[in-house]
Order: structure tokens, then C-alpha cells, then sequence
């Protein structure tokens, strides 16, 4: 009944901004062309759903690859940082210049030396890889020291201390690189797909955009743009579930309000 409670006010919200822009289209008559209603993205949602439904499984798809992979190398690169300190100062400036440059710009690179299906995996694999690597080292790492001592104290080794201590300390901001990751890796998947057009061999959200773009059909791109919001948004709202679900027993983060 909370989540419910929760969940009322944006949802409302959301129906309210949809009624007034469907009131402010039917009453101006503005064309489809120019602006399409609510409605009539609806209508083009169900009459396209073969040809968007499809594109959104390959952007869906690459996606959550995307972020599995940067799951596996930012929490396994976060650990051997923590554990050899040398290691971070010699590697992280390269992990941060890959944040700093927009993918954009990488994208057409990774063409020339990837196949495009790779290419377009890297992109979303390159922007959710930071806020994870980040997020875990830092976690890691904020152990407390009073707990360290008490560890070394008792004799415990260097992997104990790892998977006793220092893991549950970072799963709190290790969950919250993830949600952020996962909202940045669909953000790389459309990038990179604008970027490789039809070479990719799969045709996925981004491209369906720019073809409804040149072929002048509105409804339809707003339709496709509706269906990546809603992928971003199905997206945090499983990796907060599971953040709620981990942390709910023990963390203050995941504690229920009013």
C-alpha cells in the first residue's frame, strides 16, 4: 500500500501533462505533422508494433548487455583497485578520460576498428562502466577503519576482510552506480545507433527515429521516442526495486516513510 501511495502522485501528474496536451493540440488543431497528440502516438504505437516493437527488443537488448558487462569489469577492476592502491593511481585517469569524452565523439572511432554490432555494444559498455567503477571503488574503500583494525585483529585474511566487510559496505553505492548505469547505457545504445545507421545490421530505436525523421512521419517518432522513455524508466525502476529489495533490512537508504 505504500509503493501505491508512492506511486499516485506521478502518476497523476503524468495523465494531467498528457490531458492538457492533447486538450492543447485538439483545441489549437495543430497538424499530426507538426505535433501529434497523445492519442494519435497511441494509435501509432499499436499500428507500427511491427516495426517498433522489434527495434526496441535490439536497443533493449543491447542495452542490458551493455551494463552487464560494465557490472562484471567496474565491481571486478573496483576490487583490485582497493586491494592495490598502486594500481588506481596508475590506471583510473584512463577510466576517467573515457567518462569525460562524450560518446559521440568515440562512436564513429570504434567504427573504423570495431564490426558495427561491437561498436554499438562498446558505447553502452563505455558510459555505464564509470559511475559502477566509481561507485564500488568508493564503497569499498569506506569501510571503517575501527572494523579494519578489528579484522586484522582477529587474524582475518586480506579475502575475508574483502567479502565480510568490505563488499556489504559498498553494496549500498555499488547499487546506486547501477541505477545510474543503467540509464546511461540505453543513453550509449541510441548514441551509438545514430552513429551507425543501418551498418549495425540490427535496426533499433534510435535508427526507427531518424528514418521516421526523413520520411517526414511525426507520429511515428514520437512514438519510437516514447518507447525509449519508458524503456529508461522500466529500467530504473527494476534497479531500484532490487536496490530496495537488497538494502531493505539494514540500510537507511531502503527504509520505508510514510
Amino acid at each position: 500500500m505504500k509503493a501505491l501511495r508512492r506511486a499516485v502522485p506521478p502518476v497523476l501528474a503524468f495523465l494531467g501533462f498528457l490531458l492538457v496536451w492533447e486538450a492543447i493540440v485538439r483545441h489549437g488543431h495543430i497538424p499530426p505533422y507538426i505535433l501529434p497528440a497523445p492519442s494519435c502516438i497511441g494509435a501509432t504505437l499499436i499500428a507500427d508494433r511491427a516495426t517498433l516493437l522489434p527495434a526496441l527488443w535490439v536497443t533493449l537488448s543491447i542495452t542490458l548487455e551493455g551494463l552487464l558487462a560494465a557490472t562484471f569489469g567496474g565491481v571486478v577492476i573496483a576490487i583490485l583497485f582497493t586491494q592495490w592502491r598502486w594500481l588506481e593511481r596508475a590506471f583510473l585517469p584512463f577510466a576517467v578520460i573515457l567518462q569525460v569524452t562524450p560518446i559521440i565523439a568515440i562512436a564513429p572511432l570504434l567504427l573504423i576498428y570495431c564490426t558495427p554490432p561491437v561498436a554499438v555494444l562498446l558505447c553502452a559498455f563505455l558510459v555505464a562502466f564509470f559511475p559502477i567503477l566509481a561507485n564500488t571503488a568508493l564503497g569499498l574503500a569506506s569501510a571503517g577503519r575501527n572494523l579494519s583494525d578489528l579484522f586484522a585483529l582477529y587474524g582475518a585474511t586480506p579475502g575475508q576482510t574483502l567479502w565480510l566487510l568490505k563488499m556489504p559496505a559498498a553494496l549500498p553505492l555499488f547499487l546506486a552506480g547501477l541505477r545510474i548505469g543503467g540509464g546511461l547505457a540505453l543513453i550509449g545504445a541510441i548514441a551509438a545507433e545514430l552513429t551507425a545507421g543501418t551498418q549495425g545490421g540490427r535496426t533499433g530505436l534510435a535508427f526507427r527515429i531518424v528514418e521516421a525523421g526523413y520520411r517526414l512521419n511525426i507520429p511515428r517518432m514520437f512514438a519510437a521516442l516514447a518507447l525509449v522513455a519508458l524503456t529508461g524508466i522500466a529500467i530504473y525502476v527494476a534497479l531500484a526495486a532490487l536496490s530496495r529489495w537488497a538494502l531493505r533490512r539494514w540500510h537507511e537508504s531502503a527504509a520505508e516513510t510514510g
